[in-house]
């Protein structure tokens, strides 16, 4: 059984092409601008599903996946259910269903190990280069989300990077300076995605009865972003923004 928060049909934004986009329940992280807090508890929340119906609904969308689409499996944070997508993941592999996986690389272990060397394409959100402005953004250490960076190079695993423009918070230029050098050279990083802070889900944390983290931050200005961007068009041969 999975712990499943919500689908999405029809996605374009999670990997290539159009994908059925499957949000788990469940992450480690705290982060100051989730757009989804209510994913965040694990162990409770969602929906349990089985892995069936999870495949049958991947093969039902099948027809409008084309040859570039497939399924996507984001969260929350997807790797919290490892174990119990390694069985899913390899029956959609039978199926010839293309499999993107949307994760920050914080927990390893050996389930995460496999999970990798099924899934066909790696979202790798790379919330903040510096120690302790990943502290900051999400309470924990950005330590184990280099060392899968540097396991999916090894395996030559497609990879997007993402990267989140938060004013103030992510966006000073020695930080996105220090992200081109550190990962700019990874040549199976096909691009990085560089995704403007928004507050779309402001609505839930009241929703939930608490304080939205990030009150005083304000959207990136199309300047800022194109500042961002010049910057790392230094580094990565393809930079893309929403």
């Amino acid at each position: 059984m999975l712990r499943i928060h919500s689908f999405e049909s029809m996605g374009t934004f999670d990997g290539p092409g159009l994908r059925l986009v499957v949000f788990l329940q469940g992450c480690n992280f705290q982060c100051l601008y989730c757009a989804n807090p209510d994913t965040i508890p694990i162990g409770k929340g969602g929906k349990l599903i089985e892995e069936a119906e999870v495949l049958r609904r991947a093969i039902s969308e099948r027809p409008f996946f084309g040859k570039r689409g497939g399924i996507t499996f984001s969260g929350g944070e997807p790797t919290v259910q490892a174990q119990a997508l390694i069985p899913l993941c390899r029956q959609l592999k039978e199926e010839g269903i293309h499999i993107c996986l949307d994760t920050q690389g914080s927990i390893r272990n050996a389930y995460v190990d496999e999970l990798l060397s099924i899934v066909d394409m790696v979202l790798l959100d790379c919330k903040h280069i510096l120690p302790e402005g990943h502290r900051l953004l999400t309470t924990q250490s950005n330590a184990n989300t280099f060392a899968t960076a540097e396991q999916l190079r090894q395996m030559g695993k497609p990879v997007r990077m993402r990267y989140v423009l938060v004013p103030g918070y992510s966006d000073q230029p020695e930080a996105l300076h220090a992200l081109g050098e550190r990962f700019g050279s990874y040549e199976n990083i096909e691009r990085l995605e560089l995704l403007p802070y928004h507050t779309y889900g402001k609505h839930k944390y009241e929703t939930l009865g608490r304080e939205y983290p990030l009150e005083h931050v304000h959207e990136p200005t199309p300047e800022e972003v194109d500042a961002a961007r010049e910057i790392l068009e230094q580094y990565f041969p393809v930079v893309w923004t929403q």
